[in-house]
């Protein structure tokens, strides 16, 4: 999409929403070098120093990066992921930390708060899920298994945890893909009995299915040091 003319009243501000609006769209995906600063200030009809600024302010929230002679790229799509991408890094094992300690969490609250709807959404993911994994789509597969743990957090119904948590969709996808790469490995993994536990209401079984496959996990990927 077109990058519309600012106002002149909070030009850096309204650049910043601009911009990030366009990453949040996928304008520029996750990796892409965005268009160079004339580039920007042509589209934008602004100044050079105003583009400088709001491109600044973007990459120190980890959104954007700044490679000095080679460009500006997206790095996250949100505060949130870019911040988180900073605090545990692309190193699988530290990912699959994070993501046990707001997992397990996660299905507890499921289990205790979730509703009918909730249950719904839940299987129906999960039936993707499977079909992505029986059709060999690893891609698909990936990015539904992310969207599916996503699910169980958001019928936790704690928006703050959620919003935690999609800020990790990126890294998270990313993990799903590094650990089932072996269809073999995945078939291992079922998540019908963590779906069961949280429509028994049950959290202390929703909790343990959570945090055993991602202990299984955890198990299987090895510290960078060792």
């Amino acid at each position: 999409m077109p990058l519309a003319t600012t106002r002149r009243a909070g030009l850096v501000d309204q650049v910043i929403d601009q911009l990030r609006e366009a990453i949040t769209q996928g304008e520029w995906p996750v990796g892409q070098r965005i268009p160079t600063e004339p580039a920007l200030v042509a589209q934008l009809g602004v100044g050079r120093n105003t583009v400088r600024e709001a491109v600044r302010a973007l990459a120190h929230t980890g959104i954007l990066e700044v490679r000095q002679g080679d460009g500006t790229y997206v790095r996250a799509t949100s505060e949130v992921s870019g911040a988180l991408r900073r605090l545990c890094g692309s190193e699988l094992r530290e990912v699959l930390q994070v993501r046990r300690t707001l997992e397990v969490e996660g299905a507890r609250l499921a289990a205790t708060a979730r509703t009918d709807a909730d249950l719904a959404r839940l299987r129906t993911l999960l039936e993707r899920r499977d079909d992505d994994h029986r059709e060999g789509r690893i891609d698909e597969f990936a990015r539904t298994d992310a969207e599916f743990h996503l699910e169980i957090v958001r019928c936790g119904h704690n928006s703050l945890l959620f919003e935690l948590y999609r800020g990790l969709m990126e890294a998270i996808t990313a993990s799903v893909a590094s650990t089932y790469d072996d269809l073999e490995h995945a078939e291992i993994i079922k998540h019908r009995g963590l779906v069961d536990a949280i429509e028994a209401r049950d959290a202390d079984r929703a909790t343990a299915e959570a945090g055993g496959f991602l202990d299984e996990l955890l198990a299987r990927a090895v510290p960078a040091d060792a």
